[in-house]
């Protein structure tokens, strides 16, 4: 049997070997906390399979990162059909790891996806229909060779199809049986207050709403938040380190070999201008003083509130989630870090 390191660029290879057994100590130190008002506990961060789990990328990596995350306590793996890239790449890796290493595990796990992007030709293939909904979970199932998923979003509101279409879709795939919970991502607060209205209605209430949100994107702060506090729904952010510009990794200016440095489609060089590096300098020294790394406060920052449930990581390395899980030990921002904080983001 060719090994796994050698075999390192076929994510359609039919089955991949296994020795993995999960860590005893897995559940140790992870805070697990409550989406909502629901049953449901998540861990405070979350592995986002979003741009590092596509064909291009070493499946032996990409086993790697799902392994030493489950190891850490992130029981929760979130997705969607157009992740890549190709579209549909993601899934397709997650499902191969996941029936070799995973499927024993299934009941520990929280799996997630979404749709609402571009994923086929023609007028079916995006948005929030019913039939593009329900199609596409039906297809990412097979991708990920599940019979459900835990919880699937309406990735974007569609401004043509009404509310009541895209909220009977969900209720009826949660009625189907082929995912536990729904959620919503990218909503309004006016959008998100109606979505939960309907869906209550129906009798499957909303579980998450799934937005940006970090240090240089507060926008959640205008409405959001306690939209979903008054409707009782849990929040799990993306994009928590502004595609790197919480990290150290631009502190000096922009790498070759980076995203921007790659004048890529999220992060682009304009992006990343003095002031933002300026700020990103101040949040590090305060980072240092505390013991952490930029990464590690910007999330510390964001779980400071009280109704965001999750913070959904990208990682390319396992080495980034020992670092973000490692980050979580440490105390809770004091008023006088917080006012510090909130005069560097002026």
């Amino acid at each position: 049997m060719t090994s796994i390191a050698q075999r390192f660029l076929s994510t359609a290879a039919p089955y991949l070997p296994t020795t993995y057994n999960a860590l005893t100590t897995r559940y140790d130190n992870m805070p697990f906390r409550r989406a909502g008002r629901s049953g449901l506990l998540l861990p405070s961060i979350s592995l986002g399979l979003w741009q590092n789990f596509g064909d291009a990328d070493p499946i032996a990596n990409s086993r790697s990162v799902l392994r030493r995350s489950f190891d850490l306590g992130i029981t929760h793996f979130d997705l969607a059909n157009n992740y890549g890239p190709p579209q549909g790449a993601a899934e397709r890796t997650f499902g191969l790891i996941f029936n070799a290493d995973f499927r024993s595990y299934r009941d520990e796990m929280v799996i997630s996806t979404k749709a609402g992007y571009d994923m086929w030709p023609g007028p079916y293939g995006e948005w929030g229909s019913r039939k593009y909904l329900i199609a596409s979970l039906d297809q990412s199932l097979i991708r990920m060779g599940l019979d459900y998923v835990d919880v699937f979003y309406s990735h974007r509101p569609d401004p043509e199809t009404p509310l009541e279409e895209t909220m009977g879709a969900l209720d009826h795939i949660v009625r189907s049986g082929k995912a536990l919970y729904v959620g919503i991502s990218n909503y309004s607060p006016e959008q998100t207050r109606e979505s939960s209205r309907i869906l209550r209605a129906i009798g499957t209430p909303c579980l998450l709403h799934q937005p940006r949100y970090n240090m240089f994107d507060r926008h959640v702060e205008g409405g959001l938040l306690e939209v979903l506090k008054e409707e009782g729904i849990g929040c799990i952010v993306f994009s928590p380190l502004a595609q790197g510009l919480l990290t150290e990794r631009y502190l000096g200016g922009i790498p070759t070999d980076s995203r921007a440095g790659k004048a890529g489609r999220f992060l682009k060089p304009e992006n990343v201008n003095e002031e933002t590096l300026g700020r990103a300098r101040q949040l590090a020294a305060l980072a240092r003083r505390r013991g952490q790394n930029l990464a590690q406060l910007a999330v510390t920052w964001i779980l400071r509130q009280p109704q965001i449930t999750s913070v959904l990581i990208g990682a390319s390395r396992a080495t980034q989630i020992e670092e973000l899980h490692a980050g979580l030990s440490y105390p809770q921002l004091t008023a006088s870090e917080l006012e510090e904080i909130e005069n560097c983001l002026k």
